[in-house]
């Protein structure tokens, strides 16, 4: 029987991230991947094949769009699906082998199948109908989420498809039909937008992005509708009629009303994530769950079963790779005697459409919740130099500061390359820095990022180009 430190179950950015760290740590350590490759869910059907397929569309939106205006002179761009495709899978195929050089590098073991879970210190490895045994001192589960269903509508990935779907269409469907409007379903749509589809999003609640700030929101809704994007919310997707060579959806108003039907080429289903379990046999093995099926962890990621921790999408917290990624090196940390820890204060979250949308720490609406008293210093893009050169000018940042303290609770950002300048936001909070802290960090002339400084200006009033 093998024998191990630490196997991890899953290789998606917790997992091989987990391993790497582990091993750096001086740990034997195995992964256990039931994928034909490596990288999970984000790697190979999730953020990294979007941002590439996000990046090509853009290109052939500017191309088509924006060239002229900037006195550069080329013949309509046509669109080459297949090739773009290719262009993604490129991206996917680098990735991977880089997960795969690293377990190389770190030797890590790669055990490729199905892990369960038998009893603290022992997974079962099956595949292909045959299984080993493992021994193991520690056991951390990575096996992240999976896709959320509609009950009554069956996801076929072809004309009802998830997020894995709506990245590998084989054409530009003329008219999609997007359920949720939340970040993947956003960043899709905005896709098959930019290549010629008509887009329209479908949401329960009365507003986009659930859990972004209110306002950031609001002004996000307004520029995808200058793009194109069409919004029904308050309302719900009851039915999808398969029968006929268009789908037929049917929506109601999610306080109840008449019913509507729409038709669409393609529907696509992007309500959120489920943590994913199964196969792991964690019952039987004596993992306690959540109510919402998430492996229930204390604040050094242990489960109820000595021994096995969990980290990732399949504990609660935000569905993010990095947030995966950091509690990764904190367990291993920990498993190793070590102090791992991670701020969830400081977490960032991005919408990679155009312009992005960015975030990290409080928005308004919770430090009303809360009773906090704070300022707000906000600054718009139309104000800043390189923006407006670029004519890039849709967005602001808003940072919000402690009333008494000055201490930055949350930054808020709409704008080109929102996610890159959300960063240093990042790293002043971590540092419990404030308002004024960032005001008076000299930023380079001329950056998109001297908005960041100017809306750090804004919390004490005292803004120069506005």
């Amino acid at each position: 029987m093998a024998s191990y430190d630490l196997v991890v179950i899953g290789t998606g950015p917790g997992g091989y991230v987990c391993a790497v760290r582990a091993s750096q740590l001086g740990m034997k350590v195995a992964v256990v991947e039931k994928n034909a490759t490596l990288g999970g869910t984000c790697l190979n059907v999730g953020c990294m094949p979007s941002k590439a397929l996000l990046h090509a569309s853009e290109m052939f939106e500017e191309a088509g769009h924006s060239f002229a205006k900037m006195g550069v002179s080329v013949s309509a761009p046509k669109l080459d699906l297949p090739a773009m495709m290719n262009f993604k899978q490129q991206g996917i195929d680098g990735n991977v082998k880089g997960v795969e050089f690293l377990m190389k590098k770190n030797k890590v073991d790669v055990l490729k199948g199905t892990g369960k879970i038998i009893s603290a210190g022992k997974v079962e490895v099956s595949a292909d109908g045959k299984s080993q045994l493992i021994e193991t001192k520690n056991i951390v589960i990575a096996t992240g989420s999976d896709i959320a269903r509609l009950k009554g509508i069956e996801i076929d990935e072809k004309r009802i498809v998830s997020s894995t779907g709506a990245l590998a269409l084989d054409k530009v469907p003329g008219k999609l039909l997007i359920v949720g409007a939340g970040v993947i379903g956003l960043e899709l749509g905005s896709v098959w937008k930019r290549l010629g589809a008509e887009v329209v999003v479908v949401e329960f609640l009365d507003r986009i992005l659930p859990g972004m700030d209110g306002e950031i929101a609001k002004q996000f809704q307004r520029i995808l509708e200058k793009q194109g994007f069409a919004f029904k919310l308050g309302a719900k997707v009851t039915a999808v009629d398969t029968s006929g060579k268009t789908l037929k959806a049917t929506i109601e108003p999610a306080a109840g009303g008449a019913a509507e039907t729409l038709e669409a080429d393609v529907v696509l289903v992007a309500i959120g994530r489920v943590p994913y379990t199964e196969g792991l046999g964690l019952k039987e093995a004596g993992v306690a769950l959540d109510a919402r099926g998430r492996v229930q962890i204390d604040p050094h990621f242990a489960t109820s079963l000595k021994g096995v921790y969990a980290i990732g999408d399949v504990v609660a917290g935000p569905m993010l790779a990095h947030k995966a990624e950091d509690e990764a090196v904190a367990v291993a940390e920990i498993i190793a005697g070590q102090a791992g820890h991670v701020n969830y204060d400081v977490i960032p979250g991005v919408v990679y459409t155009t312009p992005e949308v960015s975030s990290v720490g409080k928005t308004e609406e919770e430090l009303k919740q809360a009773g906090v008293a704070y300022t707000v210093g906000k600054f718009p893009f139309t104000a800043n130099g390189r923006s407006k050169v670029n004519q890039t000018t849709d967005g602001f940042v808003k940072i919000l500061a402690d009333a008494k303290t000055d201490r930055v609770l949350g930054v808020h950002i709409i704008g080109i390359e929102a996610g890159e300048m959300i960063h240093e936001a990042c790293v002043l909070m971590e540092f419990g820095g404030s308002a004024e802290d960032l005001a008076r960090t000299c930023h380079a002339h001329p950056t998109r990022s001297e908005a960041v400084k100017e809306a750090a200006l804004a919390v004490g009033k005292r803004a120069i180009h506005m």
